[in-house]
């Protein structure tokens, strides 16, 4: 048996078997904790400044050495830096250096520690694991508080990376064509190692707790991305047993990539749009080597956080000007800011909100803060003169919520119109179906609109009144309910009833039990993470409508929840052994949804 069994979350699937080699290991062991006399103050604030500067510095120097691999991720650097000259963590430092008389290093853990409980009682886990940005930053500063600067070792023959965490500036070093897969003790499923490592191709674990203590340079690591876990010194029936599920996995990526690009279409002729959802620029090269047909859900929210002031009409343009054109002529749904609740930006702060969750949010925080708002439609009607453009209202409750934000983007247009800027007149506009009082009404606002977005994921936890995050309840998120499968069923006919186009994105697409459900629903287009589309388009392609229809059918008719799962699994599997086998651990670190 192997000496360790680790667990981890898969952001990555695949199999590695090779030596580790530690990137960084976490700085709190080495970190002095010392108090000082109050003479010293003045002198210990300048050197956490000092160090802030230098941390900062490097990652310029490290920036302009970002390998052609990586240089998408750029924007990731750009919020380091920004932290790094953002007053408030230093700042805040320094309250304690002069406060508590205690050395540089022991402040800005404490620092950090308090930025952490803020960033814990985050309900959203994207937001929410943004902390480790805020780590990475930290642990640059720290390594120069305490002399040790930039690290580099060079590595011999390939390596799998075991790291504390990882960022984009940690891999300039590396020889990227030397790695085989990424172990992580910080980050969750959306931290940028996830990221990294689908963008490369490789296996990916994070949240792996004990690689610290348990592994050391030169150990014999398996690291399992379908399982979720990484076995340390390994014996040989594992290495044999791992080996085998390793040639099987790359076989059967092989398979499906190279049918990747074919169209979504089942044997009896029934065509489905499969689309792809993202929230970083740099993912769209996933999307087209995917085999996505366009981004059905870019969350545009994610170009206003981790920065000090909001971002102007002109960049917030050029960022979808380029999202379209490289696109063109692949559609692309741009969904208005979704901020509010747990995704606050500095400029605005928290609110207070005794439930943010069904509070100031989505399309009411914009209507609240209609400056800001035209500023993203501006950006979006610019955009859409050099690509296939449409745009997306989230969290809609009503028709009111409509039409006022239907009337802005008409402002947008007007004043676009007026200085002679182009755009595009006719861009699509559709809504979110993510709130159970628009499921009710889908036959009104389909006479507003020009498409539906169904949000699954949002739709099923106000429906159920389920917080997935919340693990006491979470087990009673089913997206098989029966009150969640005709909510669907009813948004697709009021849709198809009104002669507009209706799709689905969150996690509902991307599960191969699901899929066949929805085809019988004759949804439009289905919009899912990149790494998804190749084993769903291939389930789908395999399918027949007939068949579709009557597990539809079977399952409508079912009156509890898990004699539908008992249903839905005894005949998907039964036909998609192979697909079925592998996706498992693509389910386990999907996307966020709606």
């Amino acid at each position: 048996m192997a000496e360790s069994v680790i667990r981890g979350t898969p952001v990555s699937s695949g199999i590695a078997i090779g030596k580790a080699f530690f990137v960084n290991r976490s700085y709190q062991s080495l970190l002095p904790r010392q108090t000082i006399g109050p003479f010293q103050v003045p002198a210990e604030v300048a050197r956490l400044k000092a160090a802030f500067a230098e941390a900062q510095k490097e990652l310029v120097e490290v920036r302009k050495r970002m390998p052609k691999e990586l240089k998408e991720y750029k924007l990731i650097l750009d919020s380091h830096l920004m932290m790094l000259k953002d007053p408030k963590l230093v700042d805040l430092a320094a309250k304690y250096i002069r406060e508590l008389h205690v050395n540089a290093e022991w402040a800005l853990e404490k620092a950090v520690a308090e930025v952490d409980k803020t960033f814990r009682d985050i309900g959203d886990v994207y937001i929410r694991e943004r902390i480790q940005d805020v780590r990475v930053v930290a642990d640059r500063v720290q390594s120069r508080l305490i002399g040790r600067g930039a690290e580099v070792r060079e590595a011999p023959g390939r390596y799998i990376i075991v790291a504390h965490d990882l960022s984009p500036a940690d891999t300039v070093e590396l020889e990227l064509n030397k790695v085989m897969a990424f172990a992580t003790v910080q980050g969750g499923k959306t931290s940028h190692t996830g990221i990294m490592a689908r963008t490369m191709g490789l296996p990916a674990l994070v949240g792996v707790a004990g690689l610290d203590t348990l592994v050391s340079d030169g150990d014999l690591v398996i690291v399992d991305g379908i399982g979720g876990k990484v076995l340390v010194n390994p014996d040989d029936d594992e290495l044999a047993k791992y080996h085998d599920l390793e040639l099987q996995f790359e076989a059967y990526q092989r398979r499906i990539i190279r049918s990747s690009q074919l169209p979504a279409e089942t044997i009896d002729g029934y065509r489905v749009q499969v689309l792809a959802n993202i929230e970083l620029f740099e993912e769209v090269a996933a999307v087209i080597d995917n085999g996505g047909e366009g981004i059905g859900l870019f969350r545009s929210e994610y170009s206003y956080l981790n920065r000090a002031s909001l971002p102007d009409e002109d960049e917030l343009a050029e960022e979808y000007t380029d999202l379209a054109a490289i696109m063109a002529p692949r559609k692309v749904i741009l969904r208005t800011l979704d901020l509010g609740a747990d995704k606050f930006i500095s400029t605005f702060g928290r609110l207070d909100e005794a439930n943010p969750a069904m509070g100031l949010r989505a399309i009411r925080f914009c209507l609240k803060h209609p400056e800001m708002f035209k500023t993203q439609l501006r950006a979006i009607c610019r955009a859409s003169a050099f690509g296939n453009v449409s745009i997306m209202f989230p969290m809609i409750s009503g028709l009111r919520e409509i039409r006022q934000a239907k009337a802005k983007l008409v402002q947008a247009q007007d004043e676009l119109r007026r200085e002679g800027v182009a755009f595009n007149p006719e861009m699509p506009v559709g809504i979110m179906i993510e709130l159970p009082a628009a499921v009710m009404i889908a036959e009104i606002l389909a006479q507003e609109v020009d498409f539906f977005s169904i949000g699954t994921n949002d739709l099923i936890q106000y429906s159920l009144g389920i917080d997935r995050s919340n693990h006491h309840v979470s087990y009673l998120y089913q997206p098989l309910h029966p009150a969640a499968l005709r909510s669907i069923k009813h948004v697709v006919d009021a849709a198809h009833e009104a002669g507009i186009e209706v799709s689905l994105c969150g996690e509902v697409a991307s599960d191969p039990y699901c899929v066949p459900i929805l085809m019988g629903m004759q949804i439009d287009c289905i919009s899912l993470s990149p790494k998804a589309i190749p084993g769903i388009k291939r389930i789908i392609r395999q399918t027949r409508m007939e068949d579709c229809r009557a597990l539809l059918k079977e399952v409508v008719d079912c009156r509890t929840v898990n004699r539908i799962n008992r249903l839905v699994k005894e005949t998907i599997f039964k036909r998609y052994p192979e697909e079925l086998t592998f996706f498992a651990s693509l389910l386990d670190s999907d996307e966020l949804g709606g």
